[in-house]
């Protein structure tokens, strides 16, 4: 093995494929459990937690272009509900399939003169060794929903207090249609003024018929 591989072997989630030695039709049966790398899903929303552990089945299948990796990832995803924040889990699984190519298969495969398309998403091993991480990232956050959350017909929270509606189904709040709130204003303080003047022709009366009395 070449000293230079930018691959640790000793990363779980590093495969070797040496015992498949670039025979087409050479296959390679695997399981292992690791524990979840960090940041596996959604930020801030759902995903795998760090540490979490996650199954792998896999099947190497060794080409001509490079080795044909089919597998299934399981484990358990947590997060919150976006209508009512309380927490939730979900069970993960996921397939998912990729090529790792020969470093020298694309050049075997074109003239010198043809650009290099793709090289970016294309994935190589490096001296028989694959990382699996990458695939891994994709294939989790897509099986992931965008909008988890703890039941279906979860109500949420109410946008007055914060109350969970879900345990008070039945909670309101009578509201004041913004539009009618001046006009009440007007009728409040036209029935005070009204209660002011009969305040003060009730007071007038009483002040004359003490004036003819004193007379």
């Amino acid at each position: 093995m070449a000293l230079n591989t930018r691959l640790d072997h000793r990363n779980p989630l590093v495969f070797d494929t040496h015992e498949l030695g670039r025979r087409p039709g050479a296959m390679q049966r695997l399981s292992r459990e690791i524990a979840a790398p960090a940041d596996l899903g959604l930020a801030g929303v759902i995903g795998v937690p760090e540490g979490a552990p996650l199954k792998l089945n896999l099947r190497m299948e060794s080409v001509m272009e490079g080795v044909l990796v089919t597998g299934t990832v399981r484990g358990t995803a947590a997060g919150e509900c976006v209508r009512c924040l309380e927490a939730v889990e979900r069970e993960l699984k996921a397939d998912f399939q990729e090529m790792f190519s020969y470093p020298d298969a694309d050049d075997r495969g074109r003239s010198q003169a043809e650009p290099a398309e793709d090289d970016e998403d294309t994935l190589h091993l490096e001296d028989g060794l694959f990382d699996l991480e990458p695939v891994l990232r994709d294939v989790v956050v897509l099986a992931l929903p965008l909008q988890p959350v703890c039941r279906e017909d979860c109500l949420g929270l109410c946008p007055d207090c914060g109350l969970s509606l879900n345990d008070d189904p039945d909670h309101h709040h009578d509201a004041v249609d913004i539009r009618w709130a001046a006009l009440q204003g007007l009728v409040v303080t036209d029935q005070d003024d009204e209660k002011d003047n009969m305040s003060g022709t009730a007071s007038d009366g009483v002040q004359s018929a003490a004036e003819k009395q004193e007379k």
